[in-house]
């Protein structure tokens, strides 16, 4: 099978190579980039595990193909803590969004949670103060079977409110 030569920015970082027309680009950020956190689930888009961002919007990754991130900005949530490596950081280096999941404990085992929060991020740059109605509906596309959701949508109205006093307008 012949492969297609690509280019995407990653977490800010310009990723040039070959990549088969059928991997997935949910296999393709864990296997051939190595951001593990991108999580595959139900391998039908119906979970959100997988979703990433492609130039800002939410998309799975596990309908996606590789190739079709040729040209674009995929962020994971690799890419939201300060650092950007998803190297071990401390608290006070998460994203905004990251520190009120933790804070309001809105995850459990964390395997739905990059896809949640990268679905927040997207939500609140969209939506900089909404209510828990619409934080519901942002995340009912999420399938988390540890936490009831009642944390998650508590650790989104935190990171909207604290995102709001700190003048960041775009999470």
């Amino acid at each position: 099978m012949s492969e297609f030569r690509i280019s995407a920015r990653i977490n800010g970082a310009e990723w040039t190579g070959a990549v088969e027309p059928r991997l997935l680009l949910s296999d393709f950020l864990r296997s051939v980039v190595g951001l593990t956190g991108t999580h595959v689930g139900c391998e039908h888009g119906v979970c959100g595990a997988c979703t990433v961002l492609l130039d800002g919007e939410p998309v799975r990754a596990c309908l996606m193909f590789a190739v079709q991130s040729d040209g674009h900005e995929v962020t994971t949530v690799e890419g939201l803590a300060a650092a950007g490596t998803g190297a071990a950081i401390s608290v006070d280096e998460l994203h905004p969004i990251q520190r009120a999941f933790h804070e309001t404990h809105a995850l459990q085992c964390g395997f739905c949670t990059p896809g949640i929060l990268m679905t927040t991020v997207a939500f609140l740059a969209e939506n900089p103060a909404p209510s828990r109605d619409e934080i519901r509906e942002a995340v009912s596309g999420h399938l988390c079977r540890c936490t009831g959701y009642h944390n998650i949508v508590e650790g989104v109205a935190l990171a909207a409110e604290r995102l709001a006093a700190d003048g960041e307008g775009e999470p």
